[in-house]
């Protein structure tokens, strides 16, 4: 992972968001983060993708859905970063509480 490109990525707050999401709860779908942050599916799907691309996240597929986790062989120094990151304040004003995670796709 170059640094350039991890940093691109959380210079996005929609980006930042996910990636905060999945750090704190290891393992998210795209149900869970749309609830969460209260976008549409195919806005989040985007921005997963290109997480996706680069590098930062994998996916995994069970049944119809595909759950999303960071990448366990990305640096050690982009797993310092991760574990610094902070909900942007958007974020923070969310009205879903962390207990509706992973309910939406069971």
């Amino acid at each position: 992972m170059q640094q350039v490109n991890f940093f691109k990525c959380l210079a996005d707050e929609t980006r930042l968001n996910i990636v905060v999401l999945v750090a704190k709860h290891q393992e998210l779908c795209v149900c869970d983060l749309t609830e969460k942050l209260q976008l549409s599916q195919p806005k989040i799907s985007r921005h997963l993708a290109l997480l996706r691309s680069v590098g930062l996240l994998t996916d995994r597929r069970q049944g119809q859905w595909v759950y999303y986790s960071i990448n366990q062989k990305l640096p050690e120094w982009c797993f310092a970063i991760l574990a610094e990151l902070q909900p942007t304040e958007s974020l923070n004003k969310s009205p879903i509480p962390d207990s509706c995670i992973q309910i939406h796709c069971e």
